[in-house]
Parts: structure tokens; sequence; C-alpha cells
């Protein structure tokens, strides 16, 4: 008795159509003609591939692109000569400091001060001209630049009812110095006149000085010496609402000096002071 899976197939195949054995055939034979097709188009593409790698790995990557001949002759340019640039010249900015001059540089003469045809020259002051540290007792302090305040002997003359001119005229230039101590104070202020213009400051301040008429009772301003210095020199006191203050002027050619000393400075105490403030100013004036 067959297997019963025998059986099974038998039935699902009795009543099938079988082709042909030659159509069967043909079938076979195109495709295996297919497959070798595909299978030497694979073959080809690999070939190419491998041969596409081996041209780039070989090639140089820094070499240059080849240059295309030019088809005509290039046309020479002229030379030219290049014009020379001219750098703009700068000036340095005057520094600040206290050299004397009013702006911090050195200033002009004046014009016609001393004629037409006069040479300019330096007007500012220079340090040589001012009192030193050497010049007072031990102890003191020194300090450049203009101190604030109400010091100088003109603020003084505001007590008076008759009141100056001008003082200020043919002023050039000015320079300050402070000296401090622990139990005094010394101010030093130098101006430079033009021309015949110191002469006449002084003159117009001992005038002030001798006339003052204090609003106050009590008030008084006086000179108290002279004419122990320099070309000219005078010693100021005043008492003004109870508090006294004195002044020393001293006039070296162009150059007057000015100090705010001690309340109690005596005339003999001045002449000692004077001597080196006349010798300091001949630094600065062509006078001595």
């Amino acid at each position: 008795m067959p297997d019963q899976l025998f059986d099974d197939l038998y039935r699902n195949t009795e009543n099938l159509a079988w082709a042909p054995v030659e159509q069967v055939r043909r079938s076979g034979r195109q495709r295996s003609r297919r497959t070798r097709v595909a299978a030497s188009l694979a073959g080809v593409v690999t070939v190419v591939a491998v041969a596409a790698g081996a041209v780039a790995l070989g090639a140089d990557p820094d070499a240059a692109p080849p240059v295309v001949p030019a088809t005509g002759s290039p046309t020479p340019t002229p030379n030219r000569t290049p014009t020379p640039s001219t750098s703009p010249s700068h000036s340095a900015d005057p520094t600040p400091d206290d050299s004397g001059s009013p702006t911090g540089g050195t200033p002009s003469s004046p014009a016609n001060d001393d004629g037409p045809n006069a040479p300019s020259r330096d007007t500012s002051i220079p340090a040589a001209a001012m009192m030193q540290l050497a010049d007072l007792p031990k102890g003191f302090t020194m300090t450049n630049g203009e101190p604030d305040g109400d010091w100088t002997l003109e603020s003084v003359f505001a007590n008076c009812r008759n009141q100056p001119a001008s003082l200020a005229r043919g002023q050039v230039a000015e320079r300050f110095r402070v000296f401090d101590s622990p139990t005094d104070s010394l101010i030093q202020r130098v101006t430079r006149y033009s021309g015949e213009a110191a002469a006449a400051h002084l003159d117009a301040m001992r005038e002030q000085v001798e006339e003052c008429d204090p609003h106050r009772s009590g008030d008084s301003l006086t000179v108290l010496a002279a004419g122990f210095g320099g070309d000219e020199s005078m010693l100021v006191g005043s008492v003004m609402e109870g508090r006294p203050a004195r002044w020393i002027l001293v006039r070296q050619g162009d150059l007057v000096a000015q100090l705010r000393v001690d309340k109690d400075t005596t005339p003999q105490e001045a002449t000692q002071l004077v001597r080196p403030v006349a010798d300091r100013l001949c630094a600065g004036t062509d006078a001595c």
C-alpha cells in the first residue's frame, strides 16, 4: 500500500497540464543566459571602480590645473613712478606743569614790548628762579602749584575804600611754590612783566598800601621796611579784623617775587630771607 504522502502528491498533480519538454529546456537556457550577462556586468563595474580609485590615489593633490595658453601677446604696462607721500607733522601737546607759563608751554614775548625788532625770548620762569628748601630751616616740605584761597597782598586791598587800578598790567608769566612745616608756612609767587611793567607794578603796590583807607576802624596796612634786597624790596604788614599778616615783595629786573610769610616776621628776618630770594631770581632774568 503506497504511503499517504505519495497519494496526496498524486492527487494534486493528477490533473496538471505540463509544458512540453522543449519549452522547458528553452526557458532554462534563457535563465542561464541572463545570469551570465548579469555576472559579466557586475565584474565590469567592479573593475572600473578599482581603476578609478587607483587613479585618484596616484594623482598629485597639489598639482595645479593646466594653464590654457593665451591666444594673443600681452600688452606691456608702462612703468609708473610712485609719488612720495608726505607724512603730516605732529606737534606734541604741551605737558601741564608749573613751568611758569600761563598756558603750560613757552609763551611768546608780548609784541612791541622792547621795540618792533626785539628778538623773541623765553618768557617762562625757570625752577631755578624759585626758592629752594635749602633757603629755609630744616623741617619744611615743598609743593609746586598755586595754592587755594585769598593769600596775596592784592586780596587785602578789598578792605580799602580806595580801590587800585589794574595791578596785573604787563604780566607775562607766573610760577608758584608752597613751603610748609609743622609750625609755619610760606607761599611764593614769581611774576614776569614785560618792559618796565615790573617796576611800575611795585610802585603801584607801594602806593596802594600807603594810601589804603580801611573800611573798618582798627584795620591797618603799612610798609614796615623797604630797600633791603634786590633792585627793590619791601615788607608789608596788615591787621584786618584783628588778624595780622605779612608779605615780602622783591623785584629783580623784570621779575617780582611776592611771599606770604609768618605774621610776626620782623624787618631783620625779612632781610635774611630776601637775600636768597633775590639771588634765585637772577636765574630767571638777565638784569643781575
